[in-house]
């Protein structure tokens, strides 16, 4: 009767899910056991520390308490700001939903979060089948923990990403808040038996804590993807490069943006629209169309402004098959020259199989906390 309840850990203050009947639980971040005792309530076991206080919210009023605001253990962040990322790639393997590319995609956001941006790699969590800790496993718990985590203890300054490829869904909307009827979902590795992560949960995790000064990224590459983080506002870009914004905001007057930060996500296609996996763009083996298309754009240049990357990222799209491009270039250009590199991760990416593709059609989405000029803002991870 108590599974959807939550207790916080003992020692690092993430919220953990109580199993039904559970006595104990073990922090799938930290390891420490919480004795949880009487689960109504809802209270952890005596700590030999006390918790680091509650982040701060800037300049603007914080929003309503939430499990995700703790400081999460550790020295504070240096004056220029921290990175932290969560990249989660799921194969479905030896199921009937089984994707070919989705883990080279988080392979290779890695290797360019890492090498390009300079994001540290112990700021890094890697959700995917291959993993060995049973806590990265991408199922939906674990998913859910990497998002709480993620903004934990963000401070001004702090720039965070969160990547996903894999399946993703649609469900019809109960609630009344979603435009044109439906909730946008990610499938974790579980989805058939623990269900989907529903866009509104995405957007009450990773968009409505995040703080004045701290920014988030989310880079989506699944089906339906479009304003899969609930974000108020859609980029509506014709073939030509013109766009509008268009108000996404629930009749309700529910609010769906931030707590005063930034939140830009770059999505695979429309919510009505389906997602490539295929070998058409690496020509090596399986990628997500919208992953490789995001990469390549940042390693050939057009990624100077959010305009300039979305646009680069629909061209090569449309182009698949035509003949144009080249698109392979993105996998050499990602390694800067290195041959040692280039060996690496010519080996990272023959780790998965292929299938095979063509006449995509999708088109990448950019949705935002707040509408700006696409091709005056500078791009920055």
């Amino acid at each position: 009767m108590y599974s959807n309840m939550l207790v916080n850990c003992s020692n690092c203050r993430t919220p953990l899910q109580i199993p039904p009947g559970a006595e104990s639980i073990r922090c799938a971040l930290c390891q420490a056991v919480t004795i949880i005792g009487d689960p109504r309530a809802l209270h952890s076991a005596p700590s030999s520390h006390e918790p680091p206080p509650p982040a701060p919210y800037g300049h603007h009023a914080p929003p309503p308490p939430s499990p995700y605001n703790h400081a999460p253990p550790g020295p504070p962040p240096n004056v220029h700001g921290r990175k932290k990322a969560v990249i989660c790639g799921i194969s479905y393997k030896y199921s009937r939903h089984e994707l070919k590319g989705c883990i080279n995609d988080a392979k290779c956001m890695k290797y360019l979060l890492i090498n390009k941006f300079k994001f540290p790699e112990d700021s890094i969590v890697m959700l995917t089948e291959e993993e060995t800790h049973p806590a990265k496993i991408p199922n939906k718990y674990n998913l859910r923990m990497a998002l709480h985590w993620l903004v934990q203890g963000c401070q001004p300054g702090d720039s965070l990403l969160f990547h996903y490829s894999g399946h993703g869904s649609r469900q019809r909307d109960y609630r009344g808040d979603e435009v044109d009827g439906y909730d946008e979902t990610l499938c974790p590795l579980d989805f058939e038996t623990q269900g989907m992560i529903v866009d509104d949960e995405i957007n009450a995790a990773i968009v409505r804590p995040i703080p004045h000064g701290v920014k988030l990224h989310a880079i989506i590459d699944s089906c339906h993807s479009g304003t899969v983080l609930d974000l108020p506002f859609l980029c509506r870009m014709d073939r030509g490069g013109k766009y509008v914004w268009e108000d996404h905001r629930p009749r309700s007057g529910e609010w769906k943006g931030t707590s005063g930060g930034e939140v830009i996500s770059i999505s695979g296609c429309d919510d009505n629209q389906t997602s490539a996996d295929t070998s058409a763009l690496s020509k090596i083996t399986s990628t997500g169309a919208m992953t490789f298309c995001f990469i390549q754009a940042i390693e050939q240049g057009h990624a100077a402004t959010y305009g300039s990357i979305l646009n680069a990222m629909r061209n090569t799209i449309r182009n698949t098959g035509s003949g144009g491009g080249g698109p392979g270039s993105a996998v050499t250009s990602l390694l800067g020259g290195s041959s040692g590199a280039v060996t690496s991760l010519v080996g990272m990416l023959l780790t998965g199989g292929s299938v095979g593709g063509g006449g995509l059609r999708q088109e990448p989405q950019l949705t935002a906390c707040e509408p700006f000029d696409v091709y005056t803002k500078p791009f920055t991870l």
